[in-house]
């Protein structure tokens, strides 16, 4: 009797442990599916990024980065990292079409991207021709060249300031590249002297400027909107694409072109060393004279511009010019240069030249005391101050798109205006 009590106590000990343990699986299996579900939800909505570089999956490899020594060639470069002669040959073939590696230079950089393996084996050759261009060569397996392009971001900026000594260092006093100066250089070539301008002359400018990975500046991009308070005078520059002819030009606040048929100056900086006059001590021949051009000092071998368009019909050495240029613009306009080092390769006697064109070079050759351009100009054959002349203007913009234009410059105009220009204990500075 004692063995049948035990096994029926046994049978409902039993029968309590299973009904417990459905019990419990019960309430665990929609827990179960909840975090089920949950990681599911986490795995569709945060997917893990690869990272790559030029252009390549960098899973399983690494980078190592140098620049090219003096005597480093391509081949001494690769064997460093394990690639045999007959490889290299190779690889240089099949780039042949795409680049010259016989046109490394040095101090460029470049990069090796290694295998993650035991060997560290060199997958992948990047020359970085400059800081947006470069080419990757692969060095295993299916050997192949080809040219790649970082991805330029363009960005807004503005900036303003009083001029202290000249636009350039002003300008690079506000972390700004002094390519700005010359751009503006060039915009006003035509409607301001860039050789007068003087301190307290006062500068607005909406600009673009280019960055790599954005943070790395490569250049100035485009000038959107200017204003030079010149004098006490405010000249305004808007960009405008002309549709029409597909050319960026640019205007003032009506629409009139800042483009004029002569440039202001024949060089792009330089300082006025002497004025056209009727009676001038000329330093060599100690006596008084008439000086009928203006001088424009500048260093040995800076470029002189053609002021406008026109047909060379000088090109001469006299003991007096030294070596000089004269061109004729029209029946009414005729110009010349003086002093030169050396005449523009290709500018020859009937050669027609363009506005900005090279046509020599500044020197000191002839009656000179030192480096400068002699600059003359004549008005219906009779010899003028071209800076008191009032040059004749290019085209306005065409009245059929006059409308457009205006709906563009009135509210960059209007951004350049709020532009203030504040006191600073050392400097002056831009502020909204």
């Amino acid at each position: 009797m004692k063995w049948k009590k035990k096994t029926i106590r046994f049978a409902i000990l039993a029968g309590l442990v299973t009904i417990t343990a459905i019990v419990i699986s019960i309430q665990l299996v929609p827990e179960r599916v909840e975090v089920e579900e949950n990681l599911n939800e986490l795995a569709v909505t945060e997917p893990i990024e690869t990272p790559t570089l030029y252009g390549i999956d960098m899973t399983g490899l690494t980078v190592e980065k140098n620049t090219i020594k003096s005597g480093e060639t391509f081949g001494l470069i690769l064997d460093r990292y394990g690639i045999p002669s007959l490889a290299v040959h190779k690889i240089v073939t099949a780039s042949d079409s795409v680049f010259d590696v016989r046109r490394f230079q040095v101090d460029k950089s470049y990069a090796v991207l290694r295998r993650n393996d035991s060997a560290a084996t060199a997958e992948y050759f990047i020359y970085e021709k400059s800081l947006t261009d470069y080419v990757v060569f692969h060095l295993q397996d299916s050997i192949w060249a080809k040219a790649g392009v970082r991805e330029v971001t363009v960005k807004r900026r503005e900036v303003a300031g009083v001029i202290e000594g000249s636009l350039y260092v002003s300008l690079q006093e506000q972390d700004v590249s002094p390519v700005l100066a010359v751009r503006l250089s060039e915009i006003y070539a035509w409607t301001i002297d860039f050789f007068r301008i003087q301190a307290g002359d006062t500068y607005r400018v909406i600009f673009e400027e280019e960055y790599i990975d954005d943070s790395i500046f490569v250049g100035t991009g485009k000038i959107i909107a200017a204003n030079l308070n010149h004098m006490g005078d405010d000249e305004y520059a808007f960009g405008f694409l002309d549709s029409t002819y597909g050319t960026y030009e640019y205007y003032d606040e009506t629409g009139e072109s800042l483009r004029k048929a002569f440039l202001r100056a024949p060089l792009q900086f330089g300082r006025i060393s002497s004025r056209y006059t009727q009676r001038r001590f000329h330093p060599v021949q100690k006596r008084w004279k008439a000086h009928l051009g203006t001088d424009y000092a500048a260093p040995t071998g800076t470029p002189i511009l053609a002021t406008a368009d026109g047909r060379v019909i000088r090109r001469a050495y006299t003991s007096a010019n030294g070596n000089y240029v004269k061109i004729e613009h029209n029946s009414v306009y005729t110009t010349q240069y003086l002093h030169m080092s050396r005449f523009a390769k290709g500018v020859n006697v009937g050669d027609r030249v363009r506005q900005g064109d090279v046509i020599g070079y500044v020197g000191s050759t002839g009656l000179a005391t030192g480096p400068h351009v002699c600059y003359r100009f004549w008005k219906n054959g009779q010899q003028v101050d071209p800076l008191r002349e009032k040059l004749p203007d290019a085209e306005p913009i065409a009245e059929s798109i006059r409308p457009h234009f205006m709906a563009i410059m009135e509210p960059l105009k209007e951004e350049l205006d709020a532009l203030t220009i504040l006191k600073t204990r050392n400097r002056e500075v831009a502020s909204r």
